[in-house]
């Protein structure tokens, strides 16, 4: 029969059996270097006699020590070495045991190895469905946001009958005539954006509000801003800016400009700043967009702010949009 102890794993159980002690070499030695000395000492002392007169009382505390000290020493020594020896051989045991586990381990990696191949395909395919979960809303606003520039309005076939309260158009009259006017309500609650992928009554508001031409391209343009500052870890829902009072905004929207609207530059976030001023030197597109937005902002501002209230202000004021305005303005040196 062949012999399998080599291809057989060593149980590990073997190092727990009792060691079956005994007399070692270490031993044997010891006892033949302790006897050696006790024949060459003792007949040294033994046969010796001058100094007995001189040494007097003293003579066998000296014998005694002479004897034993260098017994101790060896029995000392013997032990130390047994004990190193011990320990050498409990390392050698516990390598043998660690290679063991090792070989175990990389055995069972193999052996499941399609099972973990599975289970990594799985938790990839989870991953990917979160993914998808979040581009579908940002698909959904993405496409909602692209709704406020109406091209032509398709013609209805000549035999389609038409609904008794549809309202007949004039020739020339725009279709934007026939929208309603968008709330103040709808108008912050859009430029502050959804807050989450549920968030059906923000996506609600944004959607009556891209309805708006003029509100729509603004809110177009903050929404390339806040991407584009994102990209740089700027994100509005950190900034806590120091709010300026509605007076303050009504004579930015009446056309004061420079020191006397520094107030409405509430944000103080140095890494912020600092990282919006070199993007803005440096990247012309985020200079481009920053300055449309700049522009966007202030023309519907002026016109939002004819018949607010100082709490519908505030209110607007509080938005991520606003917030936006406060950053890229001082960078801008709308504020100076």
């Amino acid at each position: 029969m062949a012999d399998t102890s080599e291809s057989r794993p060593t149980p590990l159980g073997i190092y727990h059996r009792p060691r079956a002690t005994g007399i070692t070499g270490i031993e044997i030695s010891a006892i033949a270097l302790g006897g050696l000395w006790l024949l060459i000492a003792g007949g040294t002392l033994l046969f010796s006699s001058g100094g007995e007169s001189a040494l007097g009382t003293l003579r066998i505390p000296l014998m005694l020590l002479t004897l034993c000290l260098p017994l101790a020493m060896i029995w000392v020594a013997a032990v130390t070495m047994r004990a190193t020896h011990a320990m050498l051989e409990e390392s050698d045991k516990l390598h043998a045991a660690l290679e063991q586990i090792r070989q175990a381990y990389v055995a069972q990696s193999k052996a499941k190895g399609d099972n973990a191949s599975a289970t990594i395909t799985r938790k990839l395919d989870e991953i990917a469905a979160a993914q998808r979960k979040t581009d579908t809303a940002l698909a959904m606003f993405t496409s909602s946001r692209e709704m406020p520039r109406p091209g032509p309005a398709p013609s209805a076939p000549p035999d389609a009958p038409q609904s008794e309260d549809q309202g007949l158009l004039a020739l020339g009259t725009p279709a934007e005539a026939l929208i309603p006017p968008l709330s103040k309500a709808d108008m912050m609650r859009a430029l502050n954006f959804p807050d989450t992928a549920d968030d059906e009554e923000g996506f609600s508001a944004l959607r009556r509000a891209l309805k708006d031409r003029a509100t729509a391209q603004l809110i177009q343009a903050a929404q390339d801003v806040l991407t584009l500052l994102s990209q740089d870890g700027i994100y509005m829902d950190d900034m806590r800016p120091d709010m300026a009072r509605p007076e303050i905004w009504r004579r930015f929207a009446q056309g004061e400009r420079g020191r006397a609207i520094a107030p409405l530059g509430g944000i103080r976030d140095r890494s912020s700043l600092a990282l919006a001023a070199g993007r803005m030197k440096q990247d012309p597109i985020f200079r481009d967009a920053a300055h449309h937005f700049l522009r966007l902002f202030d023309r519907n501002f002026a016109s939002f702010e004819g018949d607010a209230s100082d709490a519908e202000i505030s209110e607007l004021a509080n938005t991520r949009t606003a917030r936006a305005f406060m950053l890229l303005g001082r960078v801008a040196g709308t504020f100076d």
